[in-house]
């Protein structure tokens, strides 16, 4: 069994992938135009010292979003071997 969380409920270093994305309209478009899509893995690398926003490593890149932003996209948390084999 897996879980699905938030995105903005991961800590550093903690691998997963999308599952699905709860905004719509040009959130969305936005979201998807930076990577933000069904299947890509994603990995929390830095918490801005306000709080108000993390970085995460996304196909190759580094994505800064505000926590509101991050609250509206689910993942799969990813463990053991899938942990082993994704690459982010």
């Amino acid at each position: 069994m897996y879980e699905i969380v938030r995105l903005s409920a991961l800590n550093i270093g903690e691998k997963c992938k999308v599952t699905a994305i709860l905004s719509s309209g040009e959130k969305r478009r936005r979201l998807v135009c930076l990577g933000f899509v069904k299947g890509t893995k994603i990995s929390p690398v830095l918490f801005s010292p306000s709080g108000g926003a993390v970085a995460y490593k996304i196909r190759g890149a580094i994505i800064a979003l505000r926590r509101e932003d991050a609250k509206k996209i689910l993942v799969k948390k990813l463990k053991g071997a899938e942990d082993d084999n994704a690459e982010v």
